[in-house]
Parts: structure tokens; C-alpha cells; sequence
């Protein structure tokens, strides 16, 4: 049995309740009921009977004050709520950083680096070009890092991706969702750069505003992606690709099973000895996402990646 620890938790970020509970294969209703994200009880009943990863189980969890710890611990039915991180080392043989706050990353990430604690970090790994480097380094000495969105591995990417021969050379792609570029902006980055097979971005320029992020991507292959992120739209998360041939629109909304398949994809690496998802795919990804930002912060400068 593969023994996982969680670290939770940060603002807005539900993950260490869902992602603990469909590894764990049951959980606490009315506790969940109260976890704060309403979405969460509904998709864990509606997929009630393929809850559980065989062979894997969360027994230890973390949080920044000891009472949310143990409300995800009571709610996904977890074992055992450690008084610090680095206590789950020895007793876990892998760690899901389940927060979505960049900035503490590599500060939280670096005690289980240093043990050689097999590490999974939740999207984005980074929002700087020295944590990004940080990690990177990490992995060219051999330690055992594997983050993206769950997008990457959403079950709607899949029907466009057998079709996508019949849309002929692809030209434009664009992408729509509510919030900030940093955090949902890496949604979109990982959703498009997995359905076209990770290509290459040559530069990146935002061209948006505040809580109106457009971001313009142009890839060495020649092919432009526009992204957009607005604060104050109706919730979607979609995907257009147009091809000289024909055009496709992806909407994701299947979040359940996109995580289930994430953490499949986790766990089953933890057993191989190595993450399934090459680290340049997911480096790629958030230098493009920073790219962005740094783009914005600098009036609308055009950053260039080559």
C-alpha cells in the first residue's frame, strides 16, 4: 500500500478534500458537506463508485492551522494530521502539495527534495524564473518532481485529439476562462499546450489589463494562441483550435475525472520509480505562464523564449 501525505491548504483551493477522498475511496458526508466548496460533495456523490485508487491511501495530512487539517482529515476519512510538514517524512512514501499558492512552493517542496520524498505540487509550480529554476535544477540532479493542471489529462481533450488530422495544419488557437492569469491561466496554457502536443512558445505578450488578462502566444511552428482570462464572466473553461480544414471547440467541465486521472498518473509513477510527466513538458508551461506576467508588469512587452 503507497502511503501519501497531503499539505493543504490555501485560499479558494478545495484539492486537499477532493484529492484525498478519491484516493481514499470514501469520505464523510456531512463533514464534506461542510468543506467550503459546495461543487465538491456533488461530483464525489455523482462518481460515488469509482472512488478509490487501488493500492494508495492518504494517511497523513497537513495545513497551515491544525483545525483545517483535521476537518479535511475527518472529512476524507485520514488517518493521522502531523503538527508540521516535514513530519510526514518516514511515514509517507509520496507527497501531494495540494495548494495553488506559487509563491510558498519551493520553500514548502525543498524539505521532502532534500529526503528524496517522491513530490507532486499542484498548479503552477512557480510564478517566478528563480523558483521555475530552482526546480529545475532539482530534476536535472534526479529528484522526483511532477506538477500540472489537471487539464493536461481531461477526458474532453481526447475526442479532438483523434479528430485533429481532419482539421489540417491548425493556426489559431484560443482559449476562455474567468479569473487571473497566474492561477487559471495555467488551466488554459496546460489544456492547449497538451492537446497539440506540447509545442514550443517563442514569445508571449499580454495585451490585456487588470482582471482582463489577454495574453497573445506565438509558437515557433507559427501557429498564434490567444488566451483569455476575465474576472468577471460566467465560470467556462474552453478551448478552440482552428485548422485550415475544419475547427473544434473543447469546453471542460468534468473536473472529477481529470483529477482522478492526475492522480492515477501520480501514483502509478511513485510505483515506477520516476514521474510519468517529462519536467521540460510542465517547465515549458510555466515559462510561458511567467512570460505572461512579466509581460504585464512591463506595459505589454513583447518576451521573447528563444
Amino acid at each position: 500500500m503507497l502511503k501519501l501525505g497531503v499539505i493543504g491548504m490555501s485560499p479558494g483551493n478545495g484539492h486537499p478534500y477532493s484529492w484525498s477522498a478519491i484516493i481514499n475511496g470514501a469520505y464523510n458526508e456531512p463533514v464534506m458537506a461542510e468543506c467550503g466548496f459546495p461543487g465538491i460533495p456533488v461530483y464525489l456523490a455523482a462518481n460515488r463508485t469509482t472512488l478509490g485508487i487501488p493500492d494508495a491511501k492518504v494517511t497523513c495530512v497537513w495545513a497551515q492551522e491544525k483545525s483545517i487539517a483535521e476537518h479535511i482529515a475527518a472529512a476524507a476519512l485520514i488517518d493521522q494530521v502531523v503538527e508540521k510538514p516535514e513530519a510526514m517524512i518516514g511515514q509517507v512514501d509520496a507527497v501531494l502539495l495540494a495548494r495553488d499558492d506559487p509563491e510558498n512552493h519551493a520553500a514548502m517542496a525543498r524539505p521532502f527534495i532534500q529526503a528524496g520524498v517522491p513530490l507532486f505540487i499542484d498548479k503552477p509550480l512557480a510564478s517566478t524564473a528563480e523558483d521555475l529554476a530552482y526546480f529545475a535544477e532539482q530534476n536535472r540532479n534526479g529528484k522526483f518532481i511532477m506538477s500540472c493542471s489537471s487539464m493536461r489529462y481531461a477526458a474532453e481533450s481526447g475526442a479532438v485529439k483523434t479528430e485533429r488530422a481532419a482539421l489540417g495544419d491548425i493556426e489559431l488557437a484560443t482559449a476562455v476562462a474567468k479569473k487571473d492569469w497566474i492561477k487559471y491561466g495555467v488551466h488554459m496554457l496546460e489544456g492547449l499546450f497538451a492537446l497539440l502536443d506540447d509545442p514550443q512558445a517563442a514569445s508571449v505578450q499580454h495585451v490585456g489589463a487588470v482582471h482582463k488578462d489577454i495574453v497573445y502566444v506565438e509558437f515557433v511552428s507559427g501557429l498564434a494562441a490567444t488566451l483569455h482570462l476575465f474576472q468577471d464572466i460566467v465560470p467556462t473553461f474552453q478551448l478552440s483550435l482552428f485548422g485550415r480544414s475544419g475547427w473544434r471547440l473543447v469546453e471542460f467541465k468534468n473536473w472529477y475525472a481529470m483529477f482522478r486521472t492526475n492522480l492515477e498518473e501520480f501514483i502509478r509513477s511513485v510505483k515506477e520509480g520516476r514521474p510519468r510527466l517529462a519536467f521540460e513538458r510542465t517547465e515549458n508551461v510555466i515559462r510561458t505562464l511567467i512570460a505572461g506576467q512579466t509581460s504585464m508588469e512591463q506595459g505589454g512587452k513583447t518576451i521573447r523564449l528563444l
